[in-house]
């Protein structure tokens, strides 16, 4: 699954995910201090969808990147992130949830099994994206 996952991560990104609003990003690098959460879809296109680090959530919305404003953080945290994360910008409102596994088998980092967005633009529309990936932490 890692390895399928890691290769969906070179592929050139889908401007839309499903006919959603939102697409897919690009290869992300790890971040110079702590770790991000790299999240991809899980329905019919799998593709890298979501980075959220601690401060901040980036996706592609309507074709264009967009990094979000951490607002709000509850729950158990694990490697600087945590389990249920708010994110405001000025007209989108991003809610993750996810599970967060260590294991022996990932060195700096650990597993998503599963992962849920929720974004909201008033006046918009509101959707629920499943996803699945791993953390990854600078050294």
């Amino acid at each position: 699954m890692i390895a399928a996952l890691l290769l969906l991560a070179l592929a050139d990104p889908p401007a839309t995910i499903d006919g959603l609003p939102i697409g897919g990003l690009p290869r992300q690098v790890l971040p110079p201090k702590g770790c991000a959460a790299y999240l991809f879809t899980i329905g019919q296109t799998r593709t890298l969808a979501v980075m959220a680090g601690a401060d901040a959530l980036r996706i592609a919305l309507d074709g264009k990147p967009l990094d979000i404003a951490r607002a709000t953080a509850t729950g158990p945290v694990a490697h600087g992130l945590s389990r249920d994360t708010e994110y405001r910008g000025t007209d989108v409102t991003a809610r993750l949830t996810m599970t967060i596994e260590d294991r022996a088998d990932l060195a700096q980092g650990a597993a998503v099994p599963d992962a849920l967005l929720m974004l909201e633009r008033p006046g918009k529309d509101a959707v629920a994206i499943p996803l699945a990936g791993l953390v990854g932490c600078a050294a």
